[in-house]
């Protein structure tokens, strides 16, 4: 029988043996087949499971649920944190991813296969939203050779940039005009190896986070859902209490920074978030491009602060986060999208004293091995 999911969705008996496509509760016929059990559904989409945007749609939301805090209790009991609450994870729902990125060739346009270069032509799907799914079918008449898709939901509408694309002629650059007007696009850039340059855009572009509209620079970083974003902004709010001083570490376009309540210092690396965000209107905010992997805060920067919130790429905080353990921050709200080097950095964190309260899972890449999570660590 499949008592759980492994990392990678397969399903895994309790001897250790792996059956992809199968789910907790099924059962293993003897000539290796699977016997669907009570977790086991009906995937939705025609190309399950061939295409590589979904690795779990046969299984149920109790099942996915499991395995996000599955995910999660095991990268910390292999650290020594087995005791932690690992709260019920939050699920954004179908429909609902605002960005993504599409490759395109030989009349075909969708994500790669899994583990393959090759592309699953998109004829429906079940995890964009439907201002992304709409401009599918414009774009693979639109773009007849190799090209890449990026495509970003924004305040004003669909953000699109076209990779491996030129406008070498006044009839194509006609022609890329027409599609943005035709298909109401917020804005059209292309690059062609040598970055994106924008060629349509009626009004700046922006996003609104924490209410506050931001420019969005192109290839920006946005949280996968609206609804994710909601989520995790609640648990960082909560992870941070009554503070009123607050340092947001990795702060990217300020989707926690203008999300918090009292004086925020920001610090990012990136110099065109940094530019956003210092656009950006909002009182008690100040932003400072600076390279957290270089030049961490050190204790005497952090011991200002009442919390401190991070949000880290995938590495994590190495860097970062011995500083902060040795340091007397009283609240600190630890945002990941990767439970390795989250529970890497939380034993170093428990090291200098800090107590990991909570875990909030956050699914926002539905039916897929990703995991987001908000860690609320407290010193006593």
């Amino acid at each position: 029988m499949i008592v759980r999911l492994a990392a990678r969705g397969e399903g895994a008996t309790a001897d250790g043996r792996f059956f992809p496509l199968s789910a907790p509760g099924d059962r293993i016929a003897p000539d290796g087949g699977i016997i669907p059990g009570p977790h086991h559904q009906a995937p939705l989409c025609r190309h399950f499971p061939d295409c590589g945007g979904c690795q779990l749609q046969h299984v149920d939301d109790a099942a996915y649920a499991d395995y996000l805090k599955d995910r999660i209790a095991g990268a910390l009991a292999a650290q020594g944190l087995s005791e932690t609450e690992i709260r019920t994870p939050h699920l954004s729902p179908p429909k609902s991813r605002r960005r993504a990125a599409l490759k395109a060739g030989g009349g075909v346009i969708g994500f790669n296969a899994a583990a393959s270069h090759r592309i699953v032509d998109m004829r429906e799907c079940h995890v964009l939203r439907p201002e992304l799914f709409d401009l599918v079918a414009p774009l693979r008449r639109l773009l007849t050779g190799r090209a890449g898709a990026v495509m970003t939901l924004a305040d004003q509408g669909v953000d699109l940039l076209l990779e491996g694309v030129s406008s070498d002629s006044l009839a194509r650059a006609e022609a890329l005009t027409d599609f943005a007007r035709a298909n109401a696009l917020a804005r059209l850039s292309l690059d062609d190896g040598l970055g994106p340059q924008t060629v349509w855009e009626p009004e700046p572009v922006t996003a609104r986070l924490g209410g506050v509209p931001v420019s969005l620079p192109h290839n920006a970083f946005l949280q996968a859902t609206a609804d994710g974003e909601a989520a995790l902004v609640a648990a960082v709010r909560e992870a941070a209490g009554e503070a009123r001083l607050i340092a947001d570490l990795f702060a990217g376009l300020g989707t926690f920074a203008l999300s918090l309540e009292g004086r925020v210092y920001a610090a990012e690396g990136a110099r065109d978030a940094v530019l956003a965000l210092k656009s950006a209107r909002r009182d008690g905010l100040f932003v400072d491009h600076r390279d957290l992997f270089r030049r961490p805060l050190d204790i005497a920067e952090l011991d200002r602060f009442e919390a401190v919130v991070l949000d880290p790429p995938r590495a994590g905080a190495k860097e970062q986060v011995p500083l902060l353990a040795a340091s007397n921050v009283p609240r600190i709200a630890y945002v990941s999208c990767n439970p390795a080097t989250f529970a890497r950095d939380a034993k170093v964190l428990a090291e200098g004293g800090c107590k990991l309260d909570w875990v909030k899972p956050v699914g926002q890449f539905r039916w897929s091995t990703h995991v987001e999570l908000v860690g609320r660590f407290s010193r006593a």
